[in-house]
């Protein structure tokens, strides 16, 4: 019996999506889901001296309206260097930014080769993951059997992973029918993201919505104690 969670691939998140994956035995990537555009799927806020900025993959998406998340394919591979050179440009002043680079960096020539989004997605979670000591399994929902309806896809996957509990984001409150966690005997909490102090940041008034990799370039090793998952 686990704990899991259940949340579709975004692109280097932020501070509370690796909060949710080191508080479960299990992560399934939810990329059976239908692409969002303008979503936190292929693109993330990073800080520069003039405000934040989004760092953008881009995807195909002409004629494919209900494409997959897993089946949304990259352009080109130009956004690798272009997103690295953008990284090293705000970031090369930060306290913690050298012990990163290069692993960072190689990251991103290793997506050079890759097709496909959720392919990428899973490697920076990864590597993240491995420089934070997250140890949790991550999985995708195509790994398992998936049923008709919102909240059935959820409580099957559930099912299969043998889970007692499921942990949700807030948002899924809209359409979750609790009643069928209930009735399948396992239980549904909510991931509270309310709380998060801030940590020392470039370039003036701090923001909590930026990727994680502005506390390890910032805090290094020091980036666990400013997360909820790890005291």
């Amino acid at each position: 019996m686990k704990k899991i969670a259940i949340l579709q691939s975004n692109y280097i998140p932020w501070k509370g999506y690796f909060d949710m994956i080191n508080m479960v035995d299990e992560f399934v990537l939810y990329d059976d889901m239908q692409y969002t555009k303008r979503d936190w799927r292929n693109r993330n806020l990073i800080k520069t001296q003039h405000g934040i900025m989004w760092l953008t993959i881009p995807v195909v998406t002409k004629g494919r309206f209900e494409q997959k998340i897993r089946e949304t394919e990259i352009v080109s591979s130009k956004w690798c260097m272009e997103h690295w050179n953008a990284l090293q440009m705000n970031y090369a002043k930060a306290t913690c930014f050298n012990i990163y680079k290069t692993r960072i960096f190689e990251l991103y020539k290793r997506c050079e080769d890759e097709k496909y989004l959720s392919r990428i997605n899973y490697l920076f979670l990864t590597e993240i993951c491995d420089i934070l000591n997250i140890t949790t399994k991550i999985t995708y929902s195509s790994d398992y059997t998936l049923y008709d309806g919102k909240t059935e896809k959820l409580v099957g996957i559930c099912k299969q992973t043998d889970a007692y509990e499921y942990i949700s984001g807030p948002a899924a409150k809209d359409y979750i029918h609790p009643q069928m966690f209930a009735d399948a005997g396992i239980k549904l909490t909510y991931m509270d993201y309310s709380g998060y102090s801030e940590y020392p940041q470039l370039y003036g008034e701090f923001v909590h919505g930026v990727s994680i990799l502005d506390m390890l370039f910032n805090l290094g090793e020091q980036t666990t104690y400013f997360m909820k998952s790890f005291h």
